[in-house]
């Protein structure tokens, strides 16, 4: 199809470009910048005024002579070419390889903005995902098609969190295909130097796909990049039927990138900045995972993102939690006590972690020994909290077991490094070695034959 050119380029100022008596030209339609030299950058239309357009580049602004470069628009918004040979692939932010292979021959595009899945289509999730991480399978359990974010903090090892899970992953169930979507957002390049190298090394990239933006990358690209890692989802889900985990490391960025282009359209900003839709542009995203009727593939979802100053009443994290089912939350105390991942699971949340567990999914005794565990060490914190404020001689010795038993629960169940993967079986098991340093009479939330199955 011929599209008209334009060289009615009236001025670029940092990542705008302004393009005058265009026609039929739509909102969020993408551009082809033509230079001097014959060279091609692309931009994106993000206002409309009259016979004006006011586009965004993708790429840098130096080069664009405004008398000699071409516009030509392309009658569609961003799409994204797909085919099976995405699995084990890296491409940057808008969907272009960046691993030295030669290019997909695409079976189909996909357009990036597509809508969220429509309630009445949806398929509750119950079906467990064992991450192999304790403080998550055992007691905040991820539940295929569940929208599940981690709260983390500048300094906390939330991309090492992230690589692991992208690792580990899988669900009990082998006969479907299990796929990771994994997209860096804002990222140095060491650190997507740490990704693809821990990808590599470990086999995950085999059923990984990788979308890298870096933090020097264009705010229009970022903006783009979980679209693009949903839309390949989406393809792999509901045209391959595969299962597929995406995580999202860091919606901050992501966030940053929008209040950027907020503020260069000068609109009305909302709360620190932020535009007023933001909640609605992060339902646009987060709603598109999930699972379909009538369909076995899935999209499970893990956002990461950093609260800025520590601070959960952030926008950010804020709004994230009021969308998602529940929150992770990374711990900057245990952190400092070389617990890792440093979790703080009375903190964290998973709503659907009921559906997920139990016999025939997980264990029979799953639920029991997850509230017991819950119980306990809240009372062990408590107990050590009292003990700081008037002595090791001044409580009782069953308080004493609580406090022994909370700094065990932290060593020995939250504390397993980045490198050791536990199976549900594992996990439950050290639950039990530790529920063996209190008394019997203390296990009020476990029903008796497990207690005489399991307490030995």
């Amino acid at each position: 199809m011929n599209f008209k050119e334009y060289k009615t380029i009236k001025e670029v100022a940092g990542p705008l470009m302004l393009v005058e008596n265009v026609k039929n030209v739509c909102y969020d339609e993408i551009g082809q910048i033509i230079l001097q030299n014959g060279e091609t950058r692309l931009c994106k239309v993000l206002e409309i005024d009259s016979n004006s357009a006011l586009v965004q580049l993708f790429e840098a602004g130096y080069g664009i002579n405004l008398k000699n470069s071409r516009v030509k628009f392309l009658g569609h918004s961003m799409q994204l070419g797909v085919s099976r040979n995405i699995v084990g692939r890296t491409f940057s932010g808008i969907g272009r390889p960046i691993d030295g292979i030669p290019e997909l021959l695409p079976e189909k595009y996909m357009d990036i903005d597509a809508i969220a899945i429509n309630p009445t289509a949806r398929e509750y999730p119950e079906e467990f995902i064992q991450t192999g991480i304790s403080a998550i399978d055992g007691l905040n359990t991820l539940v295929r098609g569940q929208k599940l974010p981690i709260f983390s903090a500048s300094g906390l090892p939330h991309a090492k969190l992230g690589a692991q899970i992208a690792r580990q992953a899988c669900v009990l169930n082998k006969s479907q295909e299990f796929a990771i979507v994994f997209a860096a957002i804002g990222i140095t390049f060491e650190e997507a130097n740490f990704f693809i190298e821990d990808f590599k090394k470990t086999g995950a990239i085999e059923h990984s796909v990788i979308f890298i933006n870096l933090a020097n990358d264009p705010a229009i690209e970022r903006i783009a990049t979980p679209k693009m890692a949903l839309t390949a989802a989406e393809y792999l889900a509901f045209d391959l039927d595969m299962n597929v985990l995406v995580i999202l490391t860091d919606i901050t960025n992501y966030a940053d990138a929008l209040r950027e282009v907020s503020a260069a359209k000068r609109e009305i900003p909302s709360r620190r900045g932020y535009p007023g839709y933001m909640y609605t542009d992060f339902a646009s995203i987060y709603e598109r995972a999930g699972r379909i009727k009538n369909k076995k593939g899935s999209i499970t979802m893990i956002p990461i993102l950093t609260m800025p100053e520590d601070d959960k009443t952030h926008p950010i994290p804020d709004l994230t939690g009021y969308i998602t089912e529940g929150q992770i939350i990374l711990n900057r105390q245990l952190y400092n006590k070389n617990i890792n991942p440093p979790i703080d699971v009375l903190s964290s949340l998973s709503r659907l972690k009921d559906k997920g567990i139990g016999a025939g999914k997980t264990r029979a005794d799953h639920a029991d020994v997850m509230n017991q565990l819950f119980s306990c060490y809240a009372t062990g914190k408590k107990a050590k909290e009292l003990m700081i404020i008037l002595g090791e001689e001044s409580i009782s010795d069953v308080d004493l077991k609580y406090v022994r038993f909370c700094d065990a629960f932290e060593e020995r169940y939250i504390n397993q490094g980045f490198n050791v993967k536990r199976s549900i079986e594992d996990t439950l098991n050290i639950g039990w070695e530790l529920l063996k340093m209190l008394p019997k009479s203390e296990l009020k939330r476990i029903n008796y034959k497990f207690i005489e199955k399991y307490y030995k």
